[in-house]
C-alpha cells in the first residue's frame, strides 16, 4: 500500500471514529437539607437490576430510598425519576440513561448516560452499575445531605 493511500486509509479511519462518543452530564443536586429520595419506579425500563443498583448507590452517599408507584408520598420533599436504555452490540450494554431529582420547586439535579453514539467504542461495555456509579456520586457528592446514621 502506498504512503498516501495508508495516510487516506487512517484519516478515512479517524473521521470514521470521531463520531462515536460517550457523553455522561451532571448537574449536582446543591440542597442542604436531604434525607430521604423517593425513586419512582418505572415500570418502562426492562432491566430488572436497573432500579435496585440506583437505589444501593444512592444509599451509599448516606441517603434513604423509597420506591413508590403511582402517587409520590406526601412525606417525599425530594423524588427522583429515571428512564434508561440498552442495546445489542455482540452483547447487551446500556446506551442511555437519564437520572433527574427533584424538590419541591422543580428540576434540583440531573444526571444523564448517552451511549447512543458510541457505536466504535469498547468501553461502552460493562456493568450497568459502574456505568451510573459515577453519575449518582457526582449527583450527590456535592449536597451536604442528611447522613444515615
Amino acid at each position: 500500500m502506498s504512503p498516501q493511500a495508508k495516510l487516506i486509509a487512517g484519516l478515512g479511519l479517524l473521521l470514521g471514529l470521531s463520531g462515536c462518543s460517550i457523553t455522561q452530564t451532571v448537574e449536582p443536586v446543591a440542597d442542604n437539607d436531604i434525607e430521604r429520595i423517593c425513586v419512582e419506579h418505572n415500570p418502562d425500563v426492562l432491566m430488572d437490576g436497573f432500579e435496585p443498583a440506583v437505589c444501593e448507590l444512592i444509599e451509599e452517599q448516606g441517603l434513604y430510598t423509597e420506591v413508590y408507584q403511582g402517587e409520590r408520598p406526601v412525606s417525599c420533599s425530594h423524588y427522583l425519576e429515571y428512564t434508561a436504555n440498552w442495546r445489542w452490540d455482540m452483547a447487551m450494554y446500556l446506551s442511555y440513561a437519564d437520572l433527574k431529582v427533584f424538590d419541591q420547586d422543580g428540576l434540583e439535579g440531573r444526571a444523564t448516560y448517552d451511549a447512543r453514539n458510541g457505536g466504535g467504542r469498547m468501553d461502552k461495555f460493562g456493568t450497568t452499575r459502574s456505568k451510573i456509579e459515577p453519575l449518582i456520586d457526582e449527583l450527590f457528592g456535592g449536597a451536604d445531605v442528611g447522613r444515615q446514621e
